[in-house]
């Protein structure tokens, strides 16, 4: 079997494709995986690191406004758009591919678009709770969309062919337990909340943590895990401005990067993040309960689309960025853990949420379509 893959510009996008790649290779080792990505993209460090060979198009969105410098980039858009699905045609016809499969950003248009031309099966899949534009675009064209989570169908054309498989979810977050997580963490049996927005950081989120930082560090109530993300360096000197010097407090694991979210992921009690995909997918599979403040800076706001289907199945509480300041943010966390049952709902309604059989589905209707 030859797979051809194609999803790039974020992580959100280029990981799912990645899990669907590695999956397919462990249940079928001869199968030959070729994945297409924008040429400046961080897939190219992505699928190179994760040994898969990656072709490469040019190709960029449009900017929504009249600019002078925004209408240069579209112009060259527009260019873009006709020499990327040649060069995409190419490597098609060249790879003679059984299948190809589509996981979101603009790179993923110009292949699947090509592959439906030349006659390809093609399938594509969907992150997020609110389809992106081009799977909107290619939703009628392909042989099956594949959905995250349910509510993302009320936002397609009637017609469209779909299957709900949910986001693949990376297998060492699956089996991680809570005290084997706790136990390498070094963390006691104290209510343990992790927090993070996202590897570049989000400014409103450090500034609203780092209050719960401090009174945490003051009255050694919470455990805290803290990553500020690579924009902000500056998170600790502002919480040394509030009276509190980070490497003092045991109960404090405050850091640029989460690099064992696995090991995080399972040993806290509440989660307080953006609320991309991956993420809370990864979040449902631990039943864990949730803060989301949504980025509004996110196409179509996705994002907030994405917390709602959980807000809306009472699994998470929302604080939406316009709102959120330290006061909002350590009143949703203290009524949230300090009532237990209420914990409980939510983290029994977020695991009722999950699909940790995502890979598995997306293999078995990759093998029916190409059979």
């Amino acid at each position: 079997m030859k797979i051809l893959l194609a999803g790039g510009g974020t992580a959100g996008h280029i990981n799912p494709a990645l899990a669907i790649a590695g999956y397919i290779k462990e249940k079928d080792p001869d199968t030959e995986i070729l994945f297409i990505g924008n040429r400046d993209g961080m897939e190219q460090t992505l699928v190179k690191k994760a040994g898969f060979e990656i072709k490469s198009i040019v190709i960029s969105g449009f900017k929504r406004n009249f600019k002078p410098k925004s209408i240069v980039h579209n112009v060259k858009t527009v260019s873009r758009v006709f020499t990327s699905s040649a060069k995409a045609k190419k490597i098609i016809k060249e790879f003679a591919p059984d299948i190809c499969i589509g996981t979101g950003g603009y790179v993923s248009g110009p292949v699947i678009r090509s592959a439906v031309k030349l006659g390809i099966p093609a399938i594509i899949h969907e992150q997020n709770a609110f389809p992106g534009v081009t799977t909107k675009m290619l939703s009628k064209k392909v042989n099956k969309v594949m959905l995250a989570v349910e509510d993302a169908k009320k936002h397609l054309d009637a017609g469209v062919d779909f299957v709900v498989t949910g986001n693949p979810i990376r297998e060492e977050i699956l089996k991680v337990d809570k005290d084997e997580a706790r136990k390498a963490l070094g963390l006691d049996e104290r209510p343990v909340i992790l927090s993070f927005g996202g590897s570049l950081g989000a400014r409103c989120i450090n500034e609203a943590v780092a209050d719960l930082v401090v009174r945490s560090a003051k009255d050694q109530k919470f455990q805290h895990i803290h990553a500020y993300g690579q924009q902000g360096t500056w998170f600790p000197e502002l919480v040394k401005e509030k009276g509190v010097i980070i490497e003092e407090y045991k109960n404090l694991d405050i850091r640029q990067y989460i690099d064992d979210m696995p090991l995080c992921l399972a040993a806290c009690d509440l989660v307080i993040s953006r609320a991309g995909a991956i993420t809370l997918s990864e979040v449902q599979a631990k039943g864990k309960p949730a803060v989301l403040i949504p980025s509004p800076y996110v196409a179509e706001n996705h994002q907030f689309h994405n917390a709602m289907a959980l807000v809306n199945k009472n699994a998470a509480s929302v604080i939406e960025e316009k709102d959120l300041n330290s006061e909002k943010l350590i009143e949703a966390v203290d009524n949230m853990v300090s009532d237990k049952d209420l914990l409980k709902e939510y983290s029994s309604n977020a695991q009722a949420m999950a699909i940790t059989d995502a890979s598995d589905r997306i293999y078995n209707i990759v093998k029916e379509i190409v059979k």
